[in-house]
């Protein structure tokens, strides 16, 4: 089968199979309890299928097994993303304590470190004193960072579409910068390139259920299951992609691949840690929300962060490609991280001049909320 065959088969079957596993799985998922119920912090109407992961992993499993050639690594991913999706689906259903979840989530790291034998050995020229090696030290760092980009993408999910979009684009840019590095040889990573293929495909069957309907009665969300999926999924590639003999990209531009999840991510556990609570505890201080505060819709929320963060991974790729300095990208990427913390801390003084620029009939502005958020 040609390259041309082989892309164009993942693309029609992986939306199939995502789109009919969606329709299969919806009229059990309220029969086993596996639907989102709303409450103080989710202001959707009725109870919500959480199957879009589940219905995700589906369409990637059968296309795995269909279309790609059967190699240990892909039995792996199988596995290990598989095991991902049926912890996160009991989440989905029972709500496991949070020491529960991470002690999966790290056997699950586990699995991918000693069962694939890669994990984050080197980290670059970040500082410019020369690659950075992080020895005996690395498997504990993969670990880290697995769970803080499971979590990132797991915390992440809190307006219809968002983490459908993001990851979108995290695995759209993981798929162009390994056939940049290649030449766009796609033969000689086959793995690289088909699996971001076919789960960004799905996703995308996903959002026709998530983002594009206009009936409710019609919408899935994608749940923990997803998430969580999601998030191990990109760590996996990233993983994959930036060690090795013979590395595909710089690890620096995993970061701003990921950089809106990650960002997001470490602010509010900063935030949460500084006020000494749970850095696991649920709320509603996320950026979307904060957009949301300010008077935009979630669609409007949506398609800003979503613009922010393809033109973050842009960076990223250009970056990569004309070859700039590791650290002066490092050095980048924490200037975002301390001007997404300003804005932040005084977004509530943004609202005002907002209010000179648009329609105040048309804003619900919430000031006394804002200015405690970003105390």
């Amino acid at each position: 089968m040609s390259v041309v065959n082989i892309m164009l088969a993942c693309l029609i079957v992986g939306y199939f199979f995502s789109f009919v596993s969606i329709k299969i799985l919806k009229p059990y998922s309220h029969k086993v309890g596996l639907v989102d119920k709303p409450n103080q912090r989710k202001n959707h109407y009725g109870e919500i299928p959480l199957i879009g992961g589940i219905a995700v992993y589906c369409s990637l499993l059968i296309t795995s097994i269909l279309i790609l050639p059967d190699t240990t690594q892909l039995r792996l991913f199988l596995f290990a993303t598989g095991a991902m999706v049926l912890v996160g689906a009991i989440d989905d259903r029972f709500d496991l304590r949070v020491r529960h979840r991470l002690l999966a989530q790290v056997l699950i790291a586990c699995l991918m470190i000693f069962g694939l034998g890669v994990y984050l050995e080197q980290l670059g020229d970040i500082f410019n004193v020369g690659v950075i090696t992080l020895g005996v030290f690395g498997v504990g760092f993969t670990i880290l960072c697995v769970l803080g980009a499971i979590n990132a993408f797991n915390m992440v999910d809190g307006i219809d579409g968002l983490v459908g979009s993001l990851s979108i684009n995290s695995f759209l840019s993981i798929m162009l910068l390994v056939l940049l590095s290649n030449s766009f040889q796609f033969a000689i990573h086959t793995f690289e390139v088909v699996i971001p293929c076919v789960i960004s495909v799905s996703i995308l069957a996903y959002l026709r259920f998530n983002l594009f309907t206009q009936k409710r009665i019609k919408k899935v969300f994608m749940g923990d299951a997803g998430s969580m999926f999601i998030g191990l999924s990109i760590v996996w590639l990233l993983t994959v992609c930036t060690q090795g003999d013979s590395p595909l990209f710089r690890p620096v531009a995993a970061l701003w691949i990921i950089a809106i999840p990650l960002i997001d991510m470490l602010t509010i556990v900063k935030r949460r840690i500084l006020r000494k609570q749970n850095p696991f505890k649920p709320d509603r201080d996320h950026l979307h929300h904060i957009f949301m505060r300010v008077g935009f819709t979630d669609r409007q929320a949506l398609m800003i962060i979503t613009a922010v963060s393809i033109s973050m991974s842009t960076i990223g790729i250009l970056g990569e490609v004309l070859k700039v300095n590791e650290s002066i990208m490092f050095v980048g990427f924490i200037l975002a991280l301390i001007c997404y913390i300003f804005f932040i801390r005084h977004v509530w003084k943004f609202t005002i001049k907002l209010r000179k620029l648009l329609s105040v009939d048309k804003l619900q502005y919430q000031d006394s909320i804002l200015k405690n958020q970003s105390k």
